[in-house]
């Protein structure tokens, strides 16, 4: 019968576009994007790729595709490409465009949710690299929770300039401050902007988007060695050509995400979070995704492990090695070796435990990696700090704050937005013994939660880490090094305490003691909110305006309420 098609092996999922004289339309339409019949037998495989031209990390994926091509028609499936959307944060760094980074993550997981649910695939490759959009096809993975697996596009090399190594923030961002202070020609900037950045790939130290890489090889969903493997690399594209094959292996088999993402997978992207000194914002972001997954991720786990794991690396921003040197280093795997006694045994895409990994890797180089006797720092990168200023938490890198600023006190200099304190930062009005506030900058006040790289690495840049904190209900770049802290919660939009700062208020960070004060009494603070009105927003119509509706806290993850 023309209808029929032959198969082998266990009911698809795209049997439900392919199966039954009712279907024939479906099977037309599938003909005509130039499969064969043969190829209506064989598991359909969607490959969400965030390839543009615009973000460095993401130009080279049109080669990465086809490795990942090669690999699914090896593994005798049939892939599909479809794109997704994805921001570059540098570019949108420092201006209205940052509203949009973080909510595009959630744009990202419907996206992929919508179009692997539509046409009925069988399994998922997520070919991504950069900051919001892997977290986004993790929320998606453990949505669909049908087989799937990551392949992160890689690192970009570093630039060089005067036989000096060269990285995105410290060379760029950080250089507009030095240029104001006037260590720094006008031909030095110049060159810098051209040499900075040579290439594809994500930015070359612990930001985000490399950060959420090596995580997302820890929980097991990325094959060993992904996370670091160079974004212009062999080594890379036998990786993207040897996961496409692989995710074959797990349609067939039906081993689905969840198998991998538990509570216990979620840990060991904690710890090696900690061991690294990654970004904050891993804190939104894994708990976000632990939410798609039915897991609770307060931010007191964070705290708790970081405080139970040694910062083993010293990586950009805060330190002096790149991505590169991580990945000769050994890579994840080989950070995975140092940890293995206090990671959880569980099972990777890759057909491995994590103890196998760790059991297997070479660590070749003893200070990029160090052992965990001979630390960087006794506890993990991130800290999570609670007092009056931030009742549900907020958060700092704490590998990257000087010893002599773990514990400030200073006067508030109030800004309601990132503009208003980058003016008097680039004019010079922000003076020693500062304390700068960043408020109504939170998931709803923003809209969106912007990073602040802009701020941080102007006042890095001018001299001024060693004495000034600052604070934020917005978000910090992984770039970010110094006293900053963000995810302040409640945020200001919604009566949070740092709704009724006033300039010249006394506030004291303690990180080794997880507090962040205002020195008000409770009667001043319930005086003073009790006259706070909510300011108007600040954007009115579109996507984020609809976002800044159902946006929760930063300290639930700011995922959308249903």
């Amino acid at each position: 019968m023309i209808f029929k098609v032959e198969r082998l092996g266990k009911i698809m999922k795209s049997d439900k576009i392919k199966r039954g004289l009712e279907r024939m339309p479906h099977r037309a339409l599938l003909c005509a994007t130039g499969i064969s019949r043969e190829d209506l037998s064989k598991p359909f495989i969607a490959v969400a790729t965030s390839r543009s031209d615009i973000i460095p990390g993401h130009i080279g994926m049109e080669r990465l595709e086809r490795f990942i091509e090669r690999g699914i028609c090896a593994g005798g499936g049939v892939p599909f490409f479809f794109g997704v959307p994805g921001i570059c944060d540098g570019i949108a760094m420092g201006h209205g465009g940052m509203r949009y980074s973080l909510p595009s993550r959630e744009l990202i997981a419907d996206a992929v949710e919508s179009v692997v649910k539509a046409h009925c695939f069988d399994g998922l490759v997520c070919l991504t690299n950069c900051d919001k959009i892997t977290p986004g096809m993790l929320m998606a993975i453990s949505r669909l929770n049908i087989p799937a697996i990551v392949v992160t596009a890689g690192p970009m090399l570093s630039g060089r300039y005067k036989g000096r190594r060269l990285s995105l923030v410290a060379d760029t961002f950080e250089a507009i401050g030095r240029f104001k202070k006037g260590e720094l020609t006008q031909k030095d900037l110049q060159e810098l902007e051209m040499r900075a950045c040579p290439g594809a790939g994500s930015c070359q130290g612990l930001y985000t988007a490399n950060t959420m890489s090596c995580l997302t090889e820890a929980m097991g969903l990325s094959l060993p060695g992904c996370a670091t493997a160079l974004a212009v690399s062999a080594e890379k594209d036998r990786i993207a050509q040897a996961s496409g094959e692989r995710l074959v292996n797990l349609v067939r088999r039906n081993i689905l995400p969840r198998t991998f993402m538990t509570h216990k997978s979620f840990e060991n992207a904690i710890r090696v979070d900690m061991a690294l000194g990654g970004s904050t914002n891993t804190v939104l972001h894994l708990a976000a995704i632990a939410k798609e997954t039915e897991i609770d991720l307060p931010l007191e786990l964070f705290d708790k492990l970081s405080k139970a794991t040694p910062h083993i690396t010293s990586i950009l921003p805060g330190g002096k090695y790149f991505m590169e040197d991580l990945d000769a280093a050994g890579g994840i795997p080989a950070v995975m070796k140092r940890l293995a006694n206090i990671l959880n045994d569980m099972p990777t895409v890759s057909g491995k435990t994590v103890s196998q990994i760790a059991r297997e890797a070479e660590i070749y180089d003893e200070d990029v990696i160090r052992p965990l006797k001979h630390p960087y720092h006794k506890e993990g990168g991130i800290a999570i700090l609670k007092g009056n200023l931030a009742p549900d938490g907020a958060v700092v890198k704490q590998t990257a704050v000087s010893d002599k600023m773990l514990k400030f006190k200073g006067r508030a200099a109030v800004f309601n937005s990132e503009e208003e304190a980058m003016k008097a930062i680039m004019a010079g009005e922000i003076k020693k013994g500062s304390v700068v506030v960043i408020r109504y900058e939170g998931p709803q006040g923003g809209p969106g939660m912007r990073e602040m790289l802009s701020p941080t690495a102007a006042i890095v840049g001018m001299g001024l880490s060693e004495d000034v904190a600052l604070i934020t209900d917005g978000r910090f770049s992984g770039g970010t090094q110094g006293p900053c802290i963000g995810h302040c919660s409640p945020e200001a939009a919604v009566g949070g305490p740092m709704a009724i700062l006033k300039d010249g208020d006394e506030i004291a960070v303690d990180i080794p003691n997880r507090k962040l004060e205002v020195k008000l009494t409770a009667l001043e603070i319930k005086s003073r909110l009790a006259k706070w009105k909510r300011p108007e927003p600040k954007v009115k119509e579109g996507y984020l305006a609809r976002y800044a509706k159902f946006a929760t806290s930063a300290s639930k993850g700011a995922v959308l309420k249903i």
